[in-house]
């Protein structure tokens, strides 16, 4: 969202308005999962404390951004968008694998691209709880958007045989809850288990919604 400020324009350092701009927004971005993501937190960060964390000003935050609250909605889509961009990839790389070595790449590349840093998961799980209506939507927004790709990936395996025909977006909705449940207990302490221990279970909670009682493969 662009900020109250118009920014400056035409080629300084050797880089365009447009490198500079992106560079600006990347070094707040990056502070802003510093600071969003430990301490001190989204509600106890200041946009003085965010720019200073950045080696910026408080003048070039008001050209990218009009509040924290827009700086919180960009980083939640971009950890976001870095856990999609690596489940699709898993997916597009075991597309030939058997359903549940599919499933195992595709949880693993998940949990492991959102667990590879803390801070990705508080952001994801927990700063953005609560903020207000307008990030309540985009919070919900991205969870239907898993629900989509879950539901995608296993009426494709129904018509392929490996899993049972029915219509999957109520047990998706109700999956993706175990999801974010799991991960974020396991980055809390409050699971003893191994990351690969939890997606190991999330895969067999998964397969059972794809192989109901009494329902199996073909072949």
């Amino acid at each position: 969202m662009a900020g109250r400020l118009r920014a400056p324009t035409g080629r300084y350092g050797g880089k365009t308005a447009e490198e500079r701009q992106a560079e600006r927004r990347r070094r707040f971005l990056d502070a802003a999962l510093q600071l969003f993501g430990d301490a001190p937190g989204f509600r106890s960060t200041t946009v003085a404390a965010l720019s200073e964390t950045a080696g910026l000003s408080t003048r070039q935050f008001y050209e990218e951004f009009r509040t924290l609250e827009d700086v919180l909605a960009a980083l939640h889509l971009q950890v976001n968008g870095w856990a999609e961009a690596a489940v699709l990839e898993a997916a597009a790389g075991a597309a030939d694998l058997p359903l549940v070595e599919r499933v195992t790449a595709i949880f693993r590349a998940y949990a492991g691209n959102v667990a590879a840093d803390p801070r990705r998961i508080r952001i994801t799980f927990v700063e953005i709880i609560g903020v207000s209506p307008r990030l309540e939507e985009q919070r919900l927004a991205r969870r239907a958007g898993w629900v989509d790709l879950i539901c995608a990936e296993a009426e494709a395996a129904a018509a392929r045989g490996e899993a049972a025909p029915r219509h999957y977006r109520l047990a998706a909705t109700g999956f993706i809850g175990s999801v974010n449940g799991l991960l974020h207990d396991w980055s809390a302490g409050w699971v003893d288990a191994t990351l690969d221990e939890v997606v190991d279970e999330l895969v067999r909670q998964l397969l059972g919604i794809l192989w109901p009682p009494g329902w199996k493969p073909e072949g």
